[in-house]
This record gives structure tokens, C-alpha cells and sequence, in this order.
């Protein structure tokens, strides 16, 4: 019987070592938008590229299997949606990857023109999501970063 405990008592002891296995106490990446392109701009449709970069904060590569993503301008949705882009991020460097979206900016066209009058003043932005990480063993990393963009870095007919 007291084998049995001992068994027992060993087996518990081994088993909540375990878990530690599986904890990862390496810095989370850090995901940013970097840059909105507008591709084509109609009344009742806009087409985006999205620019994200990943910062890879670890010491070993980091396998990112997509993004998902909600990004907000000052007080309205531009665009939410999901990424399956797979890239690897070295250790202690970044990558960037595009996304494409699509959206109907005409509710929110009051926002827009507001926005646009003064194209050198900073917009904040807001982007919150999940970026999904791992190769084997899937890692879901959450997103939720506060920014600024100038939309007047974006409007080609500026830097003619």
C-alpha cells in the first residue's frame, strides 16, 4: 500500500513538472501598421493595402501563420478581416507583410474629409487582432496597438 502511494505521490510530482514544458516565457511579438496605400478609391468602394510589420523581440525564429485583424481611424472602422500570409521572422528582426482589403467608406465620409483637410496632421489609429504563431503547436499572440499615421504620406499626388 504504501508503494502505491509513493507511486502515486511520484506520478503527481512528475506530471505538474509537465506543464512547464509548455510555457514559453520569451518576450510576445510586437505587431504595428505601418503604412495604408490607397490602391483605388470609388464612391461606394475603396481598395486598401494594408502594411504590417512583425518585430521578432526572441532568440529563435518565429513562424507566423496569419493575422487577424480589426483597424480603426480616429473614431471608425476602416476595415476588419483575416490574413493567412505564413512568413518566418529571424531572431531580434522584423518582416512586413501586405494585406489587401476592401471597404465602403461612405458613412463615414464626413470622418474621411475631416481627416483629409489637413493631410500632415497625425491620424491615430488602433489595430487589434490576433496574430497566430507556431509551426506544430499553434500560438495565438494578442494584438492590441495604438498608433499614428499622416495621411498626407499616402496621397501620391503630394510627392509629385
Amino acid at each position: 500500500m504504501l508503494r502505491m502511494y509513493s507511486l502515486m505521490l511520484a506520478l503527481a510530482l512528475g506530471l505538474s513538472g509537465c506543464a512547464s514544458w509548455f510555457e514559453d516565457d520569451s518576450p510576445p511579438p510586437h505587431v504595428s501598421l505601418v503604412k495604408v496605400e490607397v490602391v483605388r478609391a470609388k464612391l461606394l468602394e475603396q481598395k486598401f493595402k494594408l502594411y504590417f510589420r512583425v518585430d521578432n523581440r526572441d532568440d529563435a525564429d518565429l513562424t507566423v501563420r496569419g493575422l487577424i485583424y480589426k483597424v480603426t481611424l480616429g473614431d471608425f472602422v476602416l476595415t476588419e478581416g483575416e490574413s493567412n500570409e505564413w512568413l518566418t521572422v529571424p531572431p531580434r528582426s522584423h518582416k512586413f507583410f501586405r494585406v489587401s482589403v476592401r471597404t465602403n467608406l461612405w458613412p463615414q465620409i464626413r470622418d474621411v474629409v475631416q481627416m483629409l483637410k489637413n493631410p500632415d496632421r497625425p491620424v491615430p489609429y488602433r489595430l487589434d487582432g490576433e496574430l497566430k504563431t507556431g509551426l506544430f503547436i499553434g500560438y495565438d499572440v494578442q494584438v492590441n496597438h495604438n498608433g499614428e499615421i499622416i495621411p498626407g504620406d499616402f496621397i501620391p499626388e503630394r510627392h509629385r
